[in-house]
């Protein structure tokens, strides 16, 4: 079974999500046959490179409610074992840290992309790192173990990033528009840092339809806890 993960690291609940889905995963029989990938999206392409507080950001685009919003989803992510703190994180365009996971998924595979995505989140949410630079991308690469110097090269470099560019117009024209949004093997999309339960039925549900003749197609989207353009 093949699962492609839309997310950006800007995004809580894709933090959230993935968090609960890798315990529904760790709960289910048939884990060792699913293949767990990345895919990208930018909820906010227009972010600058430059690095900024992203609270004071948020609030600007959301209003002066967003600041208890945030408290609400902090305390969420600690109830599922992670650190969330707006007040500490940094905004920056997250297109560099995408193409840094598409390396890692076409050159070391989707066990090590699934890592680096771990520290990616944990980096731009609870350290408050900046996930727009390269040497900071790249002491993160080198901590799942990628090459640091191939690591360097490939950020000073424009290698990938038609790719990643052109997967996430893929995503938009598929109408993925909030992200997590998560695809089992290109029949059901559950959208949403759904309960771990949710995603441990559908795991469930195609695995027994696995083999048998049907036409792929969208699954009624779960939507509940996730981050929209």
């Amino acid at each position: 079974m093949r699962i492609e993960i839309y997310s950006d690291v800007a995004c809580p609940w894709c933090y959230i999500g993935k968090r609960r889905f890798e315990r529904a995963l760790s709960a289910f029989t048939g884990r060792d046959g699913v293949e767990v990938v990345f895919r990208p999206f930018q909820l906010d392409p227009t972010t600058p490179t430059t690095a900024t507080p992203l609270l004071p950001r948020l609030e600007k685009r959301f209003g002066p409610g967003f600041r208890a919003a945030a408290a609400r989803t902090e305390e969420m992510a600690r109830s599922e074992g992670i650190a969330i703190d707006h007040g500490r994180a940094l905004a920056v365009n997250t297109l560099l840290a995408h193409r840094l996971l598409w390396l890692a998924e076409r050159e070391y595979g989707a066990a090590v992309q699934r890592d680096l995505a771990d520290r990616l989140f944990e980096a731009y949410f609870a350290t408050g790192a900046n996930v727009g630079d390269r040497d900071t991308l790249a002491s993160l690469a080198a901590s799942v173990g990628m090459d640091r110097d191939r690591v360097s090269r490939f950020l000073s470099s424009q290698e990938g990033e038609a790719e990643v560019r052109a997967e996430i117009a893929d995503a938009r024209a598929l109408g993925v528009d909030a992200v997590p949004t998560f695809v089992f093997d290109g029949r059901y999309a559950v959208s949403g840092a759904q309960p771990a339960s949710t995603f441990l039925q559908v795991l469930e549900q195609v695995a027994s339809e696995a083999g048998a003749e049907k036409e792929p197609t969208p699954a009624d989207a779960c939507v509940d806890e996730s981050c929209a353009i």
